[in-house]
């Protein structure tokens, strides 16, 4: 086969291009990219919640990548780890959106961490998504909250278990704007239901000892205990409850409990009947959740896979709602993404169909409560499309788009909620 002089010259001159300009060549792949940035707590007290967040969001973007990406591109993933540290996530969140110039920024998992990087987002305009389950009031048009609020969640399990063990409520809580602001919910909702509050008490992350409280439990005599505790350090508590043979007598309910996977890291016996209620088990039988899980657990190492609790599920639909977004949008310019986002976005997921409730920019989903029975939840009571309530009584970004607070930030009684 010939090969002429004029196609020689050709080949020849498009080669020496090539091969004189790759980083140019680089550049160009690399602008064309969409950038996503993850910022979760990979170490420190916190690692407990941020390690499955972190493997579900990796499978979301492997997932959207593996079809094709988003409009023709890539999605880049890039993800930084704070280490438990508010410092830290300060400084990332000014990178991301600084020097990386991030198309959207999934990060945060304590309600102290949102508020710290939230403003700094807020000032460079870029989209973030906070998919953790936390107190509610969060109204910003440049942010949406995926996980569940206490409307979600609280107010379901506070009748539920007061209608199964009894009206006197001991709570214990992190001693954090979260704990602080579910403690408020929960005294709310158990004085909603005629119930009494007999004591509430507030622990820092750190610490361990808990049984001097757990003598004050024994001299109180409630009905059940409430807890709010968070981080490694807290799981501490359910360990010398169950020690102490409380656990058989003065029943646990919870909406932290099981979101760090406290449970895969105790005794069944230590664990068996506590009640939880979150927007997503991994033990939800529906055939999108088990298709769901199969492909986690085949990308996570199978059986040693993490098991898959709310905090990671967001992440994951977190991440495909954004995706959607991006799709509906035809595009990753912030508003854009944000008006197709509240027009509204709505998928089928793992934990069931979810929407961004537009005047809010949280999601209507699922609830489920659940009892801990051999390391596992069995579901007890679901309750569909359920909206964000609590923060609806505060935040109306249709009418008043330019809102930039958290409502709940100095407790209920200041935000009009009693």
């Amino acid at each position: 086969m010939s090969t002429t002089r004029r196609t020689f010259l050709k080949g020849t001159a498009a080669t020496a291009a090539a091969l004189t300009a790759p980083a140019i060549i680089g550049k160009a792949m690399a602008a064309d990219k969409i950038k996503l940035v993850s910022i979760l707590d990979q170490s420190g007290g916190l690692d407990i919640y941020g390690k499955p967040m972190v493997a579900a969001t990796k499978m979301a973007v492997a997932e959207i990548n593996a079809s094709g990406g988003l409009l023709g591109r890539e999605v880049d993933l890039k993800m930084y780890d704070p280490q438990s540290s508010i410092q830290y996530y300060t400084q990332y969140a000014t990178q991301a959106a600084a020097s990386d110039r991030a198309d959207v920024v999934h990060a945060g998992i304590t309600s102290a961490s949102r508020e710290a990087i939230r403003p700094t987002l807020d000032r460079f305009q870029t989209l973030y998504f906070y998919n953790t389950q936390y107190e509610g009031g969060v109204c910003d048009r440049n942010v949406f909250c995926t996980g569940s609020t206490p409307a979600h969640t609280v107010e379901k399990l506070v009748p539920h278990a007061m209608k199964k063990w009894g009206k006197k409520v001991y709570i214990l809580a992190a001693d954090y704007n979260y704990g602080q602001i579910i403690a408020d919910w929960v005294e709310k909702f158990v004085r909603d239901e005629g119930g009494e509050t007999v004591a509430t008490e507030f622990f820092p992350l750190d610490v361990t000892n808990f049984g001097p409280t757990i003598q004050k439990i024994q001299a109180a005599k409630p009905d059940m205990i409430w807890s709010a505790l968070v981080g490694g350090a807290h799981i501490s508590f359910y360990r010398q409850y169950a020690a102490a043979g409380m656990h058989k007598n003065i029943p646990l309910a919870s909406t932290t409990y099981g979101v760090g996977n406290e449970h895969q890291l105790m005794s069944a016996e230590e664990g068996n009947g506590i009640l939880t209620a979150y927007s997503y088990f991994q033990e939800i039988d529906t055939p999108a959740n088990k298709a769901f899980v199969k492909r986690f657990q085949e990308a996570n190492g199978g059986a040693a896979a993490p098991y898959l609790n709310e905090l990671a599920v967001r992440s994951y639909e977190g991440v495909m709602l954004w995706a959607q977004a991006v799709r509906d949008a035809g595009s990753v310019e912030r508003m854009k993404v944000i008006e197709a986002l509240e027009a509204p976005v709505k998928i089928d997921a793992p934990s069931g169909t979810i929407a961004i409730e537009p005047t809010t920019h949280h999601e209507t989903l699922n609830t489920y409560i659940a009892e801990l029975k051999d390391k596992q939840f069995e579901v007890q009571e679901t309750f569909l499309a359920q909206e964000p309530t609590d923060t609806m009584q505060v935040c109306d970004l249709k009418a008043n788009p330019d809102t930039v607070k958290f409502y709940f930030e100095n407790g209920l009684e200041a935000a009009g909620i009693k």
